[in-house]
């Protein structure tokens, strides 16, 4: 599904990823790990299309197409979700709204009829019982004076609502307590199929105790140095990463 290879990313001229290679395919769950200033959000700000960021080697294929060369209005089109650490609000858009038009945006892309207004209400129904939305918030602008765990609810329900091929959770557990982790990460859980896959970044082993990964990546310095199955994320848990910094430092000289 999505496949990256050798890509070197920088921002004002400091290079930021120094080489990545990652392969991604449906039915997976992927967990990317590593301290701070490694590179981790960038990578997924990069997968996105922030122009902020500019890519000078490499490549990311996204069911057999160049992802770069698409802008970023079709990459959601094409069915890949971001969710972001700490999202955006949108004053004097109500969710419905917004929702509304992103759903009909992407069905148009895909060829697909609108859906009637009984049908989108059934669905955001339907969806919002995932992460325990209620219809007083879904009536509220787009996260404008919502909680920390509130937003990330809120994220989970647009993910739900777009049904993406490919999600990516930037440390969608930053700020949450343990009964919104619990409901935003049963949200991710009910989400997963054979036919998409999900990628969570995030500092801490306590969020893959609820949305178990099949693999576990560490990134340190800007590359993928370490990969494993979901029981690399406790050894993490229990020896940090000054291990990584030194097995890394040893296979440089």
């Amino acid at each position: 599904m999505l496949k990256i290879e050798n890509l070197h990313v920088s921002i004002k001229g400091k290079e930021i990823l120094k080489g990545v290679n990652l392969d991604i395919n449906k039915g997976e769950v992927h967990a990317i790990m590593g301290p701070n200033g490694t590179g981790k959000s960038t990578l997924a700000s990069v997968i996105a299309g922030k122009e902020l960021f500019e890519v000078t080697e490499g490549s990311i294929t996204y069911n057999g197409k160049d992802l770069l060369a698409m802008p970023i209005e079709d990459r959601a089109r094409e069915g890949i979700f971001i969710g972001f650490q700490y999202p955006v609000e949108i004053p004097g858009v109500s969710i419905t709204n917004f929702m509304k038009t992103a759903l009909e945006e992407i069905r148009l892309y895909r060829g697909l009829p609108p859906l009637t207004e009984l049908e989108f209400r059934k669905l955001m129904k339907e969806k919002a019982k995932i992460v325990e939305l209620t219809e007083k918030l879904s009536n509220r602008s787009v996260n404008e004076g919502f909680s920390g765990g509130e937003k990330k609810r809120n994220e989970i329900f647009q993910m739900a609502m777009l049904e993406p091929t490919l999600s990516i959770l930037d440390e969608t557990d930053s700020g949450l307590d343990i009964d919104a982790l619990r409901i935003v990460a049963n949200g991710v859980n009910q989400l997963k199929s054979p036919d998409n896959a999900t990628v969570v970044i995030t500092h801490y082993q306590r969020l893959l105790d609820y949305i178990v990964p099949d693999f576990v990546h560490v990134l340190f310095d800007g590359k993928i140095v370490k990969s494993g199955p979901k029981e690399l994320a406790l050894e993490l848990e229990h020896r940090g990463y000054d291990w990584i910094k030194e097995e890394y430092e040893q296979n440089l000289q």
